[in-house]
């Protein structure tokens, strides 16, 4: 496919999933982009990349199969990947897959229950019409801290201090994403498997303390699936880590890539 991607800084490349969470990401790309080439793909369906062809359910393997297959259009081979939630969730099968050098993956869904995937999922989708609602006029919700936090507080622990630009992109990236409703309903049934004989890479899982799409409950389940991984916790953070502290993700992300 041609995704669409860009590319921040110089040195060993670092591959950044993208989805509904482009805009929360910027912080931290300038923070790593200090030390590595930074490659940052709207995965198929999200922001700037086509979604996949209608004859192609967009499941979590599936999307991970695309980017596969389109790292080597880009010149890059077996980088480390990190990725938040879908993106967390993609990046772990690349793992699998043994197409990445390593991976960071952030709140990851596929560890949830039917119930809770259909509460996080059910939540997006109302964030989705409210997005679309508002498309051409995004600031009458970002403009207002009342307004971010009705429209973020499933994924951010402190929705009212989003940048007022930040939210407004993403308001306007979660209505415009091309593959957005049929992307929702083809992960439902999405479950983590345990990596057998042992994970085959070295990976990293990171859970934001304040998560209240996937709970933090739901990083014990990733520690038993996944003991060969390294587990940690991101203080005060909600499920998009990376907009509430992008110094503590950045740092996450270089230590997991350093060690």
């Amino acid at each position: 496919m041609a995704l669409t991607s860009r590319r921040l800084g110089s040195g060993p490349p670092l591959l950044v999933l993208l989805q509904l969470d482009r805009d929360a990401w910027g912080p931290v790309l300038e923070r790593l982009a200090r030390e590595y080439e930074v490659v940052g793909v709207d995965l198929p369906g999200f922001g700037d990349s086509p979604a996949l062809p209608e004859t192609s359910t967009p499941t979590v393997e599936t999307l991970a199969a695309a980017i596969a297959e389109w790292l080597p259009d880009v010149g890059l081979t077996r980088p480390p990947v990190v990725g938040n939630s879908l993106g967390g969730a993609v990046a772990l099968e690349l793992a699998r897959m043994g197409a990445v050098g390593s991976a960071v993956a952030l709140s990851p869904i596929g560890l949830w229950t039917r119930a809770e995937a259909a509460y996080a999922l059910g939540s997006l989708r109302v964030a989705h019409a409210m997005a679309r609602a508002c498309a051409e006029r995004p600031g009458w919700i970002a403009g207002h801290p009342i307004g971010r936090t009705v429209a973020f507080w499933q994924l951010v622990a402190r929705p009212w201090r989003i940048p007022e630009e930040a939210a407004a992109g993403a308001l306007r990236n979660l209505a415009r994403s091309p593959g957005f409703e049929r992307t929702r309903r083809a992960v439902r049934a999405y479950r983590l498997r345990a990596f057998m004989p042992e994970v085959p890479v070295p990976v990293t899982v990171g859970w934001g303390t304040r998560d209240l799409m996937t709970p933090p409950h739901q990083a014990l389940r990733a520690a038993r699936m996944l003991p060969g991984a390294r587990h940690l916790s991101l203080k005060g953070c909600g499920h998009s880590p990376m907009s509430d502290d992008p110094e503590q993700v950045s740092q996450v992300v270089l230590d997991a890539i350093g060690a």
